[in-house]
């Protein structure tokens, strides 16, 4: 499985290319990661008519964004009642009502810079893998209905009906969300930005940065760049700098196959009308379909051959007509999951930022942390950030955290395979 690539990679219909850096360069704001929050942040600080440069390790996309499962969901995985528990009612409220916005914020990117990424406003659905999930998508859904949110319960037969299976009891729609090709929303959103002047440097890993004479100094192999703004966005694919660091966050392995693209006979009532869908099993799964009619299946855990054996038994119970049927892509990301999986921003002393913890749910909060980071360090203000700065951030045990993740999921997915 492991030889089959990226899906993402070989159908996306936005291309990108970017030189490397080189040289000496004086910016507003540098920003070190070149995904959903990085390019979001510089489209938005170009718009203010900032000088931006960004520093990608890799090529646009490289990392979580271009390795996404693509759903651009509305909210958290928390439910709005423990965001305000954790954050306190009006800090919760805010949050809540900020990524309940977020699809509308995507969708009105993709339109306005003509992104071509398969976008689909379609609604999502969460499935309720197990009697228990029914309880929990019923009291989410009350909190998120008490809030004026465009979601509503489907029975296990009206679930059937729209996923082609009988494997689920019931599901959250939520009208607002949607899917995506996030590769290519992640390029189409690079090349926004450099439309708006920014300057993005691809195969640049920055090897350091620190402030000096009242200015970020931030270093690559091939040179340097000073700015009054610093933006670190580099998630779970961060790589260690010289003179600062960035708190470890546990990070979680996220596998996805997919189908050769499959007729309508086939799977022409597999998700017919579009939504991607997720269930409500800790170790956590996914299902959706591409524009070409692929049938796309992911999960927790690394790109293992326990995985891949588990996924297409997956695919063949949810759908038997689907058993044997030739897998043609198959890839995994990291998710960067903090204990309570809420995103986080940290100040890097002054002028500073650091966004990081998505925990899965990286394309709509991505987007719009991205955006209120950079306005936020632009314009000293960080008034209209989703959530509060904090000045430090630790989790104890990240590593065995990291191995509890994937042990798990293991577990779990060997156990299917034998049932």
């Amino acid at each position: 499985m492991s030889g089959l690539g990226n899906l993402w990679q070989e159908s996306a219909a936005e291309t990108f290319q970017a030189p490397g850096f080189q040289g000496e360069l004086g910016v507003d704001l540098v920003i070190v990661g070149g995904g959903f929050t990085g390019l979001s942040a510089a489209l938005a600080a170009a718009g203010q008519g900032a000088e931006v440069a960004v520093l990608e390790a890799n090529t646009v996309g490289h990392g979580g964004s271009g390795r996404n499962v693509g759903l651009v969901n509305a909210g958290l995985w928390l439910a709005p009642d423990d965001v305000c528990r954790a954050l306190g009612e009006a800090a919760g409220e805010h949050l809540n009502t900020v990524l309940g916005g977020a699809p509308d914020v995507v969708f009105d990117l993709i339109a306005r810079h003509a992104i071509d990424c398969e976008a689909t406003r379609a609604g999502t659905l969460h499935l309720a893998h197990a009697p228990k999930g029914e309880g929990q998508l019923k009291a989410r859904l009350a909190q998120m209905q008490a809030r004026g949110a465009p979601v509503r319960y489907l029975t296990a037969d009206e679930v059937a009906r729209r996923t082609a299976s009988t494997a689920f009891g019931g599901a959250l729609l939520d009208a607002r969300a949607g899917t995506i090709q996030p590769l290519s929303y992640a390029r189409g959103l690079a090349r926004a930005a450099m439309a708006q002047g920014a300057r993005i440097y691809e195969n640049s890993p920055v090897t350091g940065a620190a402030r000096h004479g009242g200015q970020w100094v931030v270093t690559s192999r091939s040179g340097k760049i000073r700015a009054r703004h610093l933006l670190v966005a580099t998630n779970a694919y961060h790589q260690p700098l010289a003179h600062m660091a960035i708190p470890s966050v546990p990070v979680v392995q996220f596998f996805q196959l997919a189908t050769t693209p499959l007729g309508a006979n086939l799977a022409g009532d597999i998700l017919a009308g579009g939504e991607g869908a997720w269930d409500t099993g800790l170790i956590m799964s996914s299902i959706r379909r591409d524009k070409a009619g692929r049938v796309i299946i992911g999960g927790m855990g690394s790109e293992a051959a326990t995985h891949a054996n588990w996924a297409e038994r997956k695919l063949a119970k949810l759908f038997p007509r689907l058993a044997g049927s030739e897998i043609e892509h198959a890839w995994s990301g990291k998710i960067a999951m903090t204990e309570d999986h809420l995103p986080r921003i940290l100040r890097l002393g002054r002028d500073g930022l650091a966004v990081f913890g998505y925990s899965g749910r990286g394309i709509g909060p991505g987007t719009v942390y991205g955006r209120a980071a950079a306005l936020a360090l632009l314009n000293d203000d960080e008034s209209g950030l989703p959530v509060p700065g904090v000045d430090a951030y630790a989790e104890r045990f990240c590593t065995l955290k990291t191995l509890f993740y994937e042990t798990g999921a293991r577990l779990v997915h060997l156990g299917a395979a034998r049932s």
